[in-house]
């Protein structure tokens, strides 16, 4: 997969005159020309950059009908396929409530359009030995109501992976799981047929853990990455599935897990937090042209890449963003609408402030993040873009 640039698109507008002002930033993929340059994606001015700040714009009349979005917010240029990305929407533990994020986020989907929603996991609050099975299925319950039939009724097609709040894959001392109840419990809300998530499945027989499924041309793969191990056999059947034709055969493959393959996120910078052998996974990956791996669990947005394979840390819409490591930023939660260009590989990241719904400046994160397993990169930095002092940055723990 050749890396490619991005395009940034920074653009204001005033909400029907109630005050609310919003930055508009996009971050877009790479194309396959070394030379292309900077160019905005649609004809918005471009006042100078500020960190999600309110400004003081014009006001936006009508929408625009190519470019569907929520009443008010900005709308970014649809393309081939649109994807909207969520991820790690529960509270506390046993909580059968959702934060005012996660139930608004709901609300505004149907709005972008998309072909298909992506979560990054912990869906439900779960990984207590405490917790009652009743307690779980009132748990799965409440997410039911509040998440997944909504966006039933609205017939949008819910792809998502384990997180271990859901069903942690975490082993005890005899090899079992620890968490075999809540794993059980999950297992049976998934394969409920009323809970059926609309999807196109390729591979279901170690659904809702491991799984495949197509949709618009695009090939995704969802691995059980509720711990910080991917077995052997999980990657035989990575690679087995990765290989097949009905992978191969796509124009865009992606992958899904809940642990990020590198850190990005204070209090989640140590192993056990990230996927042991990076490496040898990513490598996995480029071998067989996945373009992205969308991950959840560090509670902090990041869209990064290293080597060949782009990486989408998707942040949180539920209980506890974290700080960004090598950042001074605030914490923030958010929603990310990925539009995709088929032909050309290309994705565009639109990604939302969910407690402003201003959008969030790409170039305000930090340029290259560096943790226990290595240095990656944000989206739209180059290894040749880096000065000195950033090459030589190297991970330092309780950053």
């Amino acid at each position: 997969m050749p890396l490619t640039r991005r395009h940034f698109l920074l653009g204001s507008f005033l909400l029907g005159g109630s005050g609310l002002a919003v930055v508009a930033h996009q971050a877009v993929s790479r194309t396959t020309s070394p030379t292309q340059p900077l160019t905005s994606a649609t004809p918005l001015p471009s006042p100078p950059v500020v960190n999600t700040s309110a400004v003081s714009p014009e006001p936006q009349l009508s929408p625009r009908i190519n470019n569907p979005a929520p009443p008010g917010v900005f709308a970014p240029v649809k393309k081939d396929v649109r994807i909207v990305v969520i991820s790690d929407l529960n509270s506390s533990y046993g909580s059968t409530t959702y934060d005012p994020e996660v139930i608004k986020g709901v609300e505004l989907i149907p709005g972008w359009q998309p072909d298909l929603i992506l979560c990054g996991g912990d869906m439900v609050a779960g990984q207590s030995p405490s917790l009652t099975p009743e307690e779980v299925r009132a748990m799965w319950q409440a997410f039911d109501e509040n998440v997944a039939a909504p966006l039933r009724r609205a017939n949008i097609p819910f792809g998502f992976t384990i997180g271990n709040h859901d069903a942690s894959a975490a082993l005890g001392v005899r090899g079992q799981f620890l968490f075999q109840g809540e794993r059980d419990l999950a297992s049976a809300y998934w394969n409920d047929p009323q809970h059926n998530p609309g999807l196109n499945f390729v591979d279901k027989s170690q659904f809702p853990f491991a799984y495949t499924f197509e949709q618009n041309n695009i090939f995704y793969l969802v691995w059980d990455a509720s711990t910080a191990r991917i077995t052997p056999e999980q990657k035989a059947w990575v690679e087995k599935s990765l290989a097949s034709p009905a992978a191969q055969n796509a124009k865009l493959r992606m992958a899904i897990g809940h642990l990020p393959l590198y850190a990005v996120a204070v209090g989640r910078a140590e192993f056990g937090e990230i996927l042991s052998d990076a490496e040898e996974l990513r490598s996995l990956l480029e071998r067989y042209k996945v373009h992205t791996y969308i991950s959840g669990h560090h509670h902090a947005y990041y869209p990064a890449h290293k080597g060949q394979l782009q990486l989408l840390h998707s942040g949180i819409l539920g209980s506890g963003p974290r700080p960004l490591l090598n950042s001074n930023l605030p914490t923030f939660k958010t929603l990310t609408v990925i539009d995709i260009d088929l032909e050309a590989g290309d994705t565009t990241y639109t990604t939302y402030d969910m407690k402003t719904m201003g959008l969030v400046d790409m170039k305000t994160l930090p340029r290259l993040i560096s943790g226990p397993n290595g240095t990656i990169l944000r989206r739209d930095v180059e290894e040749s873009d880096l000065t000195p002092e950033e090459k030589s940055l190297t991970f330092v723990p309780n950053n």
